[in-house]
């Protein structure tokens, strides 16, 4: 299959290379940072000018983008140069009202559109071991399954289009409140002058053990609070988008909005850019 990648960075480099390895004809645009891009390109890929090129040769388009803005904007870009029977992919994390109306209208031009958002980060991108939480039409899901099989090693459909970003925002806020819950636990330990080590190696035997406290402790022991990769501003772009999610649904938020000042509070101090491990040593 011809696919267009958009958003070959941390997320998107290991799953192009998947791809290349599915025999899959894979095209990618540069961003920011040319540095995977050229690996990629060494790989196998190939490059594209512009996103309507991307439209233009691909038959499935991969979205592997940051926020429901960013993705309707570049859906809005690639519009002009789509065509009939074309299937576009948002693997990111995105708000699903908004995945709905723009699947609505991509409908009216005869093109499908699925919402697959992943569990796991790069290590699992590069491994082919990424979770996959997919909303779409059973016929558009039985379409895709092949490419999303090449990166990913549990695949669910969890029903009609926007039930993918519901289940993974669901999935973020657990995660985002253990990150929380991790980070404050131990300031309260350095504050007590319990040791860091010791509290760990113990924690381990009990039920706080989780991939949370692994991703974020671990690496932090020996000096290194860059364990977790996963931006404080998505973090908190992600509890965001869950609040709305649970108001819409009239469920309670009071939970959910103490984890959403927890990194509110570090991006108002500037560190919106860093990994949320950096909660530890802000």
């Amino acid at each position: 299959m011809r696919i267009g990648f958009i958003g070959a960075g941390l997320m998107g480099h290991g799953m192009v290379l998947n791809l290349l390895k599915g025999g899959h004809e894979v095209r990618v645009i540069a961003h920011r940072n040319r540095a995977p891009i050229a690996d990629l390109l060494a790989k196998g890929a190939s490059e594209a000018s512009s996103l309507g090129q991307i439209a233009h040769t691909s038959d499935c388009i991969v979205l592997c983008l940051s926020s429901s803005v960013i993705v309707e904007e570049t859906v809005s870009a690639l519009k002009p140069a789509l065509r009939f029977g074309q299937i576009i992919i948002d693997t990111g994390t995105s708000e699903p009202e908004s995945t709905r109306r723009l699947a609505s209208e991509l409908a009216l031009l005869g093109i499908a559109y699925a919402d697959a958002p992943m569990t796991g980060g790069p290590e699992q991108a590069a491994k082919a071991e990424l979770g996959v939480l997919c909303g779409a039409s059973p016929e558009t899901f039985s379409n895709i399954l092949p490419v999303l099989s090449c990166y990913a090693s549990t695949i669910r459909h969890m029903g009609p289009v926007g039930s993918g970003h519901a289940a993974k925002l669901i999935s973020n806020f657990l995660v985002t409140g253990m990150i929380a819950l991790v980070a404050q636990a131990f300031g309260t330990a350095r504050k007590a002058d319990i040791d860091w080590r010791s509290l760990y190696d113990v924690m381990l035997n009990g039920s706080g053990n989780s991939g949370v406290l692994r991703k974020m402790m671990a690496p932090a022991l020996d000096g290194d609070f860059e364990g977790y990769k996963f931006s404080l501003a998505n973090a908190a772009k992600d509890i965001g988008y869950f609040r709305s999610l649970a108001s819409s649904l009239g469920m309670e938020t009071s939970l959910a909005d103490a984890v959403e000042d927890v990194f509110s509070a570090a991006i108002a101090r500037g560190h919106g850019q860093r990994n949320v491990s950096r909660l530890l040593d802000l």
